[in-house]
């Protein structure tokens, strides 16, 4: 009951922000695109589930979301008035980070033959469908900022601001992709199996590519900012959702615990957790 409960949560989440985005917004035959890109998030992931709870597999999830993000900003484009420059970018942005992120997401998973984090819910149909609605949740709230400046109508040179998101989310991308490389490097190493990661931006965060993705999300709401109106500004709700959920949903809390369960009391890794901030990071000493 409790995950029927939740998937209806969160598909009512969907629909109020869709219907939020859609204020002013283009539309096709009445129906806004922002509209029907929410409604397409949610199906796709419903699609896919049904293969994947025959199977009892969360092996499509992953390639499924990144199939999510890149429909939904094809559909935007297409059914779109004439894109500026911001709602190009926009769109390019998102499409270099959802193919970027599916890509390593898969083969991690490819390589490790599977996700814990399905374990206990992938043979009970009405939590996996949950999961698969909720990823349907998180591409529409994550990606809810930049669908605004797509399908928005409002054009507006690119100015200050929308450069300054640009250039924060390109730092944000760069720590993202450099810490994801660094991790797997370490991991691919027999000299390292069985240790924690403690080198290059994991020496200055635990946790930097989940920092990374914090600060892209945010560059993409400061470019969106300048053409938002009425009640699009509730689109702004993509970098604070995606920091509560990494931080105290399904990221940084299982994976603290998972680690914890696996090096606590080790000295060094004891250590390292002292020195080393969870999120932000910070200078060895400082």
């Amino acid at each position: 009951m409790q995950a029927i409960i939740a998937s209806a949560i969160a598909i009512v989440m969907g629909a109020a922000i869709s219907w939020a985005g859609s204020d002013g917004g283009d539309r096709v035959a009445g129906i806004p695109v922002f509209a029907l890109c929410g409604a397409l998030a949610f199906a796709i992931n419903w699609l896919a589930f049904i293969p994947s709870a025959l199977q009892q597999t969360e092996r499509y999830y992953d390639l499924v979301g990144g199939i999510t993000y890149i429909s939904l900003t094809v559909l935007a484009v297409v059914l779109s008035g004439q894109l500026d420059l911001r709602a190009a970018l926009v769109a390019a942005m998102v499409l270099v980070w959802s193919l970027r992120l599916a890509t390593f997401l898969v083969l991690r998973i490819s390589k490790s033959g599977g996700d814990s984090r399905f374990d206990d819910i992938k043979t009970r149909p009405a939590q996996f469908f949950m999961a698969w609605t909720v990823q349907g949740l998180w591409v529409v709230l994550t990606a809810a900022a930049a669908l605004a400046v797509i399908t928005g109508g409002v054009r507006e040179p690119l100015g200050t601001v929308g450069i300054a998101g640009i250039a924060v989310w390109s730092i944000g991308m760069l720590i993202e992709i450099v810490s994801d490389r660094q991790k797997s490097k370490f991991k691919d190493d027999p000299k390292n199996q069985g240790k924690f990661i403690n080198v290059g931006l994991w020496a200055l965060s635990r946790h930097p590519n989940y920092f990374g993705e914090i600060v892209l999300w945010t560059g993409m709401a400061l470019v969106a900012v300048p053409v938002l109106q009425g009640w699009q500004w509730a689109t702004l709700i993509s970098p604070v959702f995606v920091t509560i959920l990494l931080t105290k949903v399904s990221g940084i809390p299982v994976l603290e615990q998972k680690a914890d369960e696996h090096w606590g009391g080790q000295d060094d890794y004891e250590a390292y957790k002292r020195r080393t901030p969870v999120l932000i990071p910070r200078w060895p000493g400082r």
